[in-house]
């Protein structure tokens, strides 16, 4: 759930900017979004910025709070903590895989190699 909650552009975008700790109301947070460069040229609604959030507060990583008549959302630092471990396990996974596909395509580039070279003699 964390993964497909920040695969989106928007909602990591949302995510880092509630990493400073301050709770943000839907408009302040579709302002924020305006000048990112990777998401702005999709120009985000205030409605389309609370679809992100509620997916980001379904996967536990934004919780809303009521300030008078609007809602500010800031960083779960449980969802953070929980991302931070899941995303680390994912590194590790994929590091190991591509260090096995390095490994693959020296040893196969090596046979190639040889096998020119053993073409050449010929």
């Amino acid at each position: 759930m964390i993964f497909a909650a920040l695969g989106h552009p928007a909602r990591l975008a949302l995510f880092e900017g509630l990493a400073d700790g301050r709770p943000r109301s839907i408009k302040e947070l579709t302002w924020d979004l305006a000048s990112d460069p990777l998401i702005a040229p999709d120009g985000l609604t205030r409605q389309g910025v609370t679809r992100h959030l509620a997916a980001l507060e379904g996967a536990g990583l934004v919780e809303a709070r009521r300030a008078g008549r609007e809602r500010r959302f800031a960083l779960r630092r449980q969802g953070a903590a929980e991302a931070q471990v899941f995303l680390r396990r994912v590194e590790t996974q994929w590091d190991a895989a591509l260090q096995r596909l390095a490994a693959q395509l020296d040893a196969d580039v090596e046979s190639v190699a040889e096998a020119g070279a053993e073409a050449e003699e010929e």
